[in-house]
């Protein structure tokens, strides 16, 4: 039974059982405290599936999973009060009478359990997998103006905003690839919505918590591969295990009729030093191979780059011949991100010269190397590098353009908390090589200690032979941060604010407070005088 949006409002858990039972997932089945033939509870309905016993319905499927920090099993009797019509667990719960479904892991039991109670929405859909370290943002909205500019209407679930039926709302709070129910349903609205497509950025995280199974791919891409999240995965090798992860579920598409026939493709970053490993596990899986790039090998390759004031120009060549791509987005390393998607283009048979249009139309990525300008006798860009890499990039991009008006670089930047700790000094040895001024400032500190985080960041810069109080500032309030990077600021120079880009909100031990990057850099720039042409700041 179904409603108006397309999803079920009721459905028995006999299919689901059947289910995990093919996945070999099932263990056993129990009632009443003890345990019973599947068939017993087959036919006890359920109304929705979740793992958050905060959120229980009557008639809800609870799954119990196992987290960092929480384990769900504890929260079993709680959702059983809440009215839970059964639950899976990774091992039974003694006390409870209620229907219990046993299986292997609850992880990946509730990604099988969200897309079937969703119907199943990816096999309704074209999906797209955006992976790697950085890019996958910027290569989403790219993606999603080249499909709809080829005709193919597209919906996105991205860092910064999840788009359904030409719709796009920004997300309030930080966010990657969704849990398995939020994934599945936001699928579903797809669907109901009319969309062809789906491009989901497909997260480290995602992948390795199993978030995405029961999402059936056609397309994966890889975007690059560098050093991040290795408080989650332990190791860069297991980091990178996990992307591999995303080219491997290709396999999962035999079979599977959707609407628009596709070719399982993996579309990989020729450049990057892991490109063969990822090419070797698509086609272990029985996928088609699309490489971009810059080395001569690349099936779609850049052969010259130039970048002016109106953007990036790159000419290209392609299986079907050569072309000019244009960007209004800056930086030369959106190149690679538009010629992955011009291989995305030739993997879904679409209209090369529309695919290019898209590409040409997008003029911005919230968050995403903006410029500010408010008439200040210096730039000022906002962009979200966080990585070694990412801020290597940016730094090194903007150093010419720096030098060219007759000044240098001040970077503003910090390092999340609860997160990878290996790349503190790194990244201040890096802005230390390449600023003037380096001001080390909180990103998100969350629950650990702020000034630590600072003073790791600063030994890499002084590694590089910054001096604190001098060259180096550590100043924990972002706000005030900022302000002294604009106080410092000479004519010419750039002001890079690293870290935050398009993010709402900073995490700190009392919890999350509001935050915008740009917002708050024209407030300063106003405070100091300065006011976009013709008028006041808004």
């Amino acid at each position: 039974m179904s409603g108006e949006s397309g999803s079920p409002t009721r459905r028995p858990l006999a299919d689901l059982v059947e289910r995990l039972s093919g996945e070999g997932r099932l263990h056993g089945t129990r009632a009443g405290g003890r345990p019973v033939p599947t068939s017993e509870i087959a036919s006890v309905d359920v109304t929705g599936v979740t793992h958050d016993s905060r959120v229980v319905r009557p008639g809800m499927l609870f799954v119990a999973v196992s987290g960092l920090r929480v384990d769900g099993h504890d929260y079993v009797p709680a959702a059983i009060d809440a009215g839970a019509a059964g639950v899976i667990v990774e091992q039974p719960v003694v006390g409870v009478a209620a229907p219990q479904i046993v299986v292997e892991a609850s992880r990946p039991a509730l990604g099988t359990a969200a897309s079937w109670w969703f119907g199943d929405p990816s096999r309704e859909l074209t999906v797209i997998g955006i992976t790697g370290t950085d890019g996958k943002t910027t290569t989403s909205y790219l993606a999603v103006a080249a499909l709809e500019a080829a005709g193919v209407r597209t919906g996105m679930i991205g860092t910064i905003a999840t788009r359904i039926g030409g719709r796009t709302d920004d997300h309030a709070e930080h966010a990657t690839t969704p849990e398995a129910p939020e994934l599945q349903a936001a699928l579903r609205a797809m669907v109901d919505a009319g969309d062809q497509a789906a491009v989901i950025e497909t997260t480290s995280h995602a992948l390795a918590l199993d978030r995405v199974v029961g999402v059936v791919y056609d397309v994966a891409m890889l975007t690059n591969i560098t050093h991040e999240h290795l408080e989650l995965h332990g190791s860069w090798e297991a980091y990178r295990e996990a992307k591999l992860s995303l080219f491997d579920r290709l396999r999962n598409g035999r079979g599977v009729q959707k609407p628009r026939p596709v070719a399982a493709t993996a579309i990989v970053n020729l450049d990057d030093p892991s490109a063969g490993l990822f090419v070797g596990t698509a086609r272990g899986a029985g996928a088609r191979v699309i490489t971009y790039g810059t080395e001569p090998a690349a099936d779609i390759r850049a052969t010259r780059v130039s970048e002016d004031r109106e953007g990036v120009h790159a000419d290209i060549v392609t299986p079907a011949g050569e072309a000019t791509i244009d960007l209004r987005l800056a930086g030369r390393f959106n190149v690679h991100n538009a010629l992955a998607v011009v291989a995305l283009g030739d993997a879904l048979g679409l209209d090369a010269a529309r695919v290019r249009d898209g590409l040409a139309g997008l003029d911005v990525v919230p968050g995403r190397m903006e410029r500010i300008d408010l008439g200040q006798p210096f730039g000022v860009v906002v962009d979200f590098a966080h990585t070694p890499a990412s801020l290597t990039t940016v730094l090194d991009l903007l150093a010419p353009t720096a030098a060219a008006r007759g000044g240098g670089l001040i970077t503003v930047f910090g390092s999340a908390g609860e997160r990878d700790t290996a790349k503190r000094p790194q990244m201040g040895k890096i802005a230390g090589e390449r600023a003037r001024l380096v001001v080390v400032t909180d990103e998100d500190p969350r629950g650990e200690d702020s000034e630590a985080i600072l003073d790791e960041i600063a030994r890499g810069a002084e590694a590089a032979g910054r001096r604190r109080g001098n060259d180096l500032l550590l100043i924990a309030d972002r706000r005030d941060a900022i302000a002294a990077a604009f106080d410092a600021a000479r004519p010419g120079d750039i002001v890079l604010l690293a870290g935050k880009g398009h993010e709402r909100s900073i995490a700190g031990p009392g919890g999350d407070r509001p935050w915008h990057e740009r917002t708050v850099a024209e407030e300063l720039l106003v405070e100091l005088g300065h006011a976009p042409p013709g008028g006041t700041n808004t």
